[in-house]
C-alpha cells in the first residue's frame, strides 16, 4: 500500500468517527514522523500501549491544528478528550477512551498525556514564542511527556527522565526548523524566537520567501548550536536505560538527532523539506546494535 493509500485510509477511518466525537483529522500520520513510533525494537506486549498513546496525541495534536475550527472550539474539543481521558465523561473521544484502558492496564501514569493537552491548548492560541526559554518551556509539555511515556511503561528510572527530556526537547526544535515555512502559510505560527529573528533583523514573514537569507541563516544555525548542547544532553539516555531493546532504540534516536542537526545545518529548509534518508537509518541502527544490543 503507498503512502497516498495509507493517508486515504486514515482519512476514511476517521471519517467513519461518530460525529459526536470530538476528534478531527488533520492529513497527518506516522508517515510524517521523522523517528519511529513504537517500532519493532519496543516488546511486542508494550507495542499496543506505545500506539494508543501516539494515537492520543495524534488526535490531540489534529484538533490543535485544524485550519477550520475557532481557538475556543480546539480548546472545548481539547477539554473533552481530557475529561474522556480521566473518566470523568464518558464517551466523545475514541483516542481517549482507547487510552484510558491502556493505563488501566500498563498502570502508567496519566499525567505524560494530561501534559501534552497543555501543550496543545497553548498552540490553540498561542502562535509566536518570545525567546528560547520559552520554546523551551512548550517542548517540557509538547514533546518531554513523549519520551517519559515510553520510558515509565518500560519501568526506567526517573532518572533517565533529563536525558529524555533533552533528546526530546532537540527533536521537536529540529522538527519545527524543518516545518517553519510550512507552519507560518498554514497556521501562521512560528516557532523560531522572535528574539533571535529581531537580532538578525529578521521578520517572521522572512520564512515565507522559500529562500533562508543570511540573516536567517545565522538565526538557524544559532538555533542549532543550542540543539546540539541538548543532543550532547541526551547522548547519556542508552546508557541510563535497562531495558536492553528500549535501550537500543534510545540510541538510534539519539544518533538520528544529531544527523538531523547536521543535516539542517548545511540544508535549506525553506527551499524544500531537509529529512532523513534510508541510509540514515540503516547506518544509526547497525551501530547502535554494536554499541548498545
Amino acid at each position: 500500500m503507498s503512502a497516498n493509500d495509507n493517508a486515504q485510509a486514515t482519512h476514511a477511518a476517521s471519517a467513519a468517527v461518530p460525529q459526536t466525537s470530538v476528534e478531527a483529522w488533520s492529513g497527518k500520520d506516522k508517515a510524517d514522523e521523522n523517528f519511529p513510533v513504537g517500532s519493532l525494537l519496543i516488546r511486542r506486549e508494550l507495542r499496543e500501549h506505545v500506539h494508543a498513546y501516539y494515537a492520543f496525541a495524534r488526535n490531540a495534536d489534529d484538533i490543535a491544528d485544524s485550519a477550520t475550527l475557532p481557538s475556543a472550539g480546539k480548546i472545548a474539543r481539547l477539554n473533552i478528550m481530557e475529561e474522556v481521558l480521566l473518566g470523568t465523561r464518558a464517551e466523545g473521544a475514541p483516542s481517549a477512551t482507547r487510552l484510558r484502558a491502556s493505563l488501566a492496564q500498563s498502570g502508567v501514569s496519566a499525567i505524560h498525556a494530561r501534559e501534552l493537552l497543555v501543550a496543545f491548548r497553548q498552540d490553540a492560541v498561542q502562535n509566536r514564542y518570545a525567546d528560547w526559554a520559552a520554546l523551551m518551556d512548550y517542548c517540557r509539555y509538547s514533546a518531554a511527556p513523549v519520551g517519559r511515556y515510553v520510558l515509565e511503561l518500560h519501568g526506567e528510572d526517573k532518572a533517565t527522565w533529563p536525558a529524555s527530556d533533552a533528546l526530546c526537547a532537540s527533536l521537536q526544535v529540529l522538527n519545527h526548523l524543518q516545518d517553519c515555512a510550512g507552519d507560518l502559510r498554514s497556521l501562521d505560527r512560528c516557532y523560531i524566537p522572535q528574539d533571535m529573528l529581531a537580532k538578525a533583523g529578521c521578520k517572521t514573514d522572512d520564512l515565507a520567501r522559500g529562500e533562508t537569507t543570511p540573516a536567517l541563516r545565522a538565526v538557524f544555525d544559532q538555533m542549532l548550536g543550542l540543539t546540539e548542547a541538548l543532543n550532547e544532553a541526551a547522548a547519556a539516555l542508552p546508557g541510563l536505560v535497562r531495558a536492553r531493546r528500549l535501550r537500543v532504540e534510545t540510541a538510534i534516536i539519539t544518533r538520528l538527532a544529531r544527523r538531523l542537526t547536521a543535516r539542517l545545518r548545511h540544508g535549506d529548509p525553506l527551499a524544500s523539506r531537509v529529512k532523513l534518508g534510508k541510509v540514515d537509518f540503516i547506518a544509526a541502527t547497525i551501530l547502535s546494535l554494536g554499541r548498545f544490543a
